[in-house]
């Protein structure tokens, strides 16, 4: 059994963790549209940045299993890990969060987390 200051220890712990994870579920719904920027061709790379817009083109990778997409004419990168589960066609209307790389001197938005793309049906 555990001794008094060991109880009170194990539970402060478990009262900072759960609120260490509320914090960021909180600020990783809520913060995203406060400090992404609009995408534009100006934007620097690794700023974090919202694209809406129609599913011009859909693509897979042939090593991988990546999505290629080019939404409203802007190519975007979908790694393997967040594209699982989407279903995305050609006309769909998405909403996006991702971060701005170059990739062979052309900019692209990268997708972070599954839930970083949203289909607008």
């Amino acid at each position: 059994m555990l001794e008094r200051q060991e109880r009170t220890a194990l539970i402060l712990l478990v009262l900072v963790v759960t609120i260490v994870l509320a914090a960021h579920l909180l600020l990783d719904t809520v913060a995203k549209p406060l400090v992404a920027a609009p995408y534009s061709e100006t934007v620097e790379d690794g700023t974090l940045v919202m694209l809406e817009g129609s599913v011009d083109a859909v693509s897979v990778t042939r090593t991988g299993g990546h999505l290629l997409l080019s939404v409203a004419g802007v190519p975007v990168f979908v790694p393997a890990g967040s594209a699982t589960g989407l279903d995305l066609h050609e006309g769909d209307p998405v909403f996006i969060y991702g971060t701005v790389q170059t990739y062979r001197g052309e900019k692209e938005v990268v997708v972070n987390s599954p839930g970083d793309i949203r289909i607008l049906r």
